[in-house]
């Protein structure tokens, strides 16, 4: 399931695939802020109806995140034993740490 330009303007791009065990992977491209995170949510949302025990964000194209995308990130690691953040570019790693919230996340290069 790919989701381009949800928003209709900021170029965001949400896509979903599985990794080699199953388990989902959420890939986010462009700016994720107020105007698009409900995309997001809804395709967080549909990767865990299936229950799984873990969910990867690919962030390695998001250039922009703020706190509506930290919100998803937050819900997300309340409703799965695992969370993993690949691949961040350094401008979304910075707000990560900034935040104080590298302990709730599995953060991969």
């Amino acid at each position: 399931m790919a989701e381009l330009n949800p928003d209709g303007g900021t170029g965001t791009v949400i896509d979903t695939r599985t990794d080699a065990t199953g388990a989902p992977v959420i890939a986010v491209g462009g700016e994720l802020d107020i105007s698009n995170a409900d995309a997001l949510e809804a395709a967080v949302q549909n990767a865990l109806a299936g229950r799984p025990s873990r969910l990867t964000f690919d962030l390695e194209q998001l250039r922009f995140m703020d706190s509506a995308g930290i919100a998803v990130l937050i819900r997300t690691a309340e409703n799965v034993d695992q969370v993993r953040l690949q691949s961040l570019a350094p401008s979304v790693r910075r707000v990560i740490e900034i935040t104080g919230l590298e302990p709730l996340f599995t953060i991969e290069s």
